[in-house]
């Protein structure tokens, strides 16, 4: 009997696989959504729904170019250094997903970076969000983009 209990015990404790499934592909939607209206920002009504997607109090780490503190400067930044110069793309099978039990999710991967003018991806990069989900909207309140280097 208690080995009965123990496998119960273990099987309602841990997340249903489809509820790992559903939260993995929402938020490789969100990615998705996330850098395609990044790759587009250079137009205003994609750089606003770029804004959109992060939290007004949104922390941004990037290893080469510092900390923002907010989405305005996040998005300013963005703005001005990367629309129109260069896009992203998600490196394939580099995205994985963890629940944050009542808060959110955590997403990371790899990316590449394409300049614009050349199509030239010769800079990759690691990635983590973290995303809150708050009245039913998803939001990133964190960004880690580090480890920027040349790729093979």
């Amino acid at each position: 009997m208690k080995k009965i209990y123990l496998v119960l015990l273990a099987f309602f404790s841990i997340p249903s696989f489809a509820d790992d499934m559903e939260l993995a592909e929402t938020m490789k939607a969100f990615d998705t959504a996330v850098f395609d209206s990044f790759n587009h920002c250079q137009k205003p009504q994609e750089l606003d729904k770029h804004a959109s997607f992060f939290a007004a109090d949104v922390e941004f780490y990037h290893d080469n170019g510092g900390v923002t503190w907010d989405r305005a400067s996040m998005i300013a930044n963005t703005q001005n250094n990367a629309c129109g110069h260069y896009s992203r793309k998600l490196v394939d099978g580099s995205f994985s997903v963890h629940p944050i039990k009542d808060f959110g999710a955590i997403t990371e991967g790899v990316h590449v970076f394409c300049q614009d003018e050349t199509n030239k991806c010769e800079g990759e990069a690691d990635f983590v969000m973290i995303w809150r989900k708050v009245d039913n909207k998803w939001e990133i309140t964190r960004v880690l983009s580090y480890g920027h280097r040349k790729n093979n």
